[in-house]
């Protein structure tokens, strides 16, 4: 009878281009704080001094060794210093070298690194804050503490924190992203 039949048009092809106009793959570009860039260097020298002078500080006390969470803290941001040291060393290399930080395998150490102080350093800081609100405002203690620097200490401690955050972030982001 009078069915339709399929009918096939030609397509053109589309014109070849130059691989260097059209890349494969687009990559995302160097934000401001991720690693090899000098926001990146920046976030770990902030990260870096603040846990030392955390450090300084609760370490120029003679009794925080009394308390566990001020231990904790102590330890806390030890790592802290010693892992932001090392990236920040790792960073000053990549933008002298003009380095790209974006491998995989790079950025899977970062960020899982980034995540494991970033949570020690913020629970040192909640547990030393929880302490202090305990010696100065529960038990009126501080006559006979330190409580001056071991607010200090705990202040830096967060500060420490807030400056690896964007530096996890961004890393997880970049990761993800891939």
């Amino acid at each position: 009878m009078f069915s339709s039949r399929p009918a096939v048009h030609p397509v053109e092809a589309p014109p070849m281009t130059d691989a260097a106009e059209n890349p494969q793959g687009v990559r995302m570009k160097d934000l401001p704080g991720m690693p090899g860039t000098r926001g990146g260097l920046l976030l770990r020298l902030a990260q870096f001094v603040f846990a030392v002078s955390a450090l300084a500080v609760m370490a120029s006390t003679s009794d925080f060794a009394s308390v566990t969470a001020f231990c904790y803290l102590v330890a806390a941001v030890i790592l802290q210093s010693i892992w932001s040291f090392s990236l920040a060393v790792v960073d000053i290399y990549a933008l002298l070298v003009k380095r790209c930080l974006r491998n995989t395998r790079i950025l899977s150490l970062f960020t899982i690194g980034d995540g494991i102080t970033s949570t020690l350093t913020f629970a040192a800081a909640c547990a030393s804050a929880g302490i202090t609100v305990l010696i100065g405002n529960d038990l009126n203690i501080c006559a006979e503490n330190h409580c001056a620097s071991f607010e200090t200490a705990t202040a830096m401690a967060f500060i420490s924190w807030f400056a690896v955050s964007p530096s996890f972030l961004l890393n997880f982001w970049s990761l993800a992203s891939r």
